[in-house]
């Protein structure tokens, strides 16, 4: 399947590509996220006519991902919750606490921009948390978990 891209996608391509993808892919994801649509002439046509608008769209997303970054990076937050005598968690402390806890503080973070690649955190402690605010934009914030 090809698809013309309306925004940069990691790892596929930016603005105005044309690229092959599986089926699944652009049907499940791209086409219903309006990250992409199907290549074809009429759609290109379109593409080429909107292609300034598409432009300033991304870019002031991408301003306004850096502004962002640099609010929060350095920034740090803190967690409490239950936890047992040695610093575990009655439970744990997922990407959607991270997030809220975050947006308490003054900064709008989305749970899916919240990475954590070793999965939940289960023990009290200190941890840098990596923020994806755009596909080119990175952040870091310091998370202090606390027991109760």
């Amino acid at each position: 399947m090809e698809v013309i891209l309306l925004e940069k996608v990691a790892n596929l391509g930016s603005l105005g590509d044309k690229v092959k993808v599986k089926a699944g892919y652009g049907r499940n994801f791209l086409l219903p996220f309006g990250k992409a649509v199907p290549a074809t002439e009429a759609n290109l046509k379109a593409f080429e006519d909107r292609r300034a608008e598409l432009e300033k769209a991304a870019a002031e997303k991408l301003s306004a991902a850096q502004a962002r970054a640099e609010a929060l990076e350095g920034a740090a937050f803190t967690i409490s919750s239950k936890a047992g005598e040695e610093g575990k968690l009655f439970g744990s402390i997922g990407v959607r606490d991270i997030a809220d806890a975050i947006t308490a503080g003054g900064t709008e973070v989305e749970k899916s921009e919240v990475r954590l690649p070793e999965g939940p955190i289960r023990v009290t402690g200190d941890y840098e948390i990596e923020l994806q605010l755009h596909s080119d934009v990175e952040a870091t914030v310091k998370l202090a978990v606390v027991a109760e």
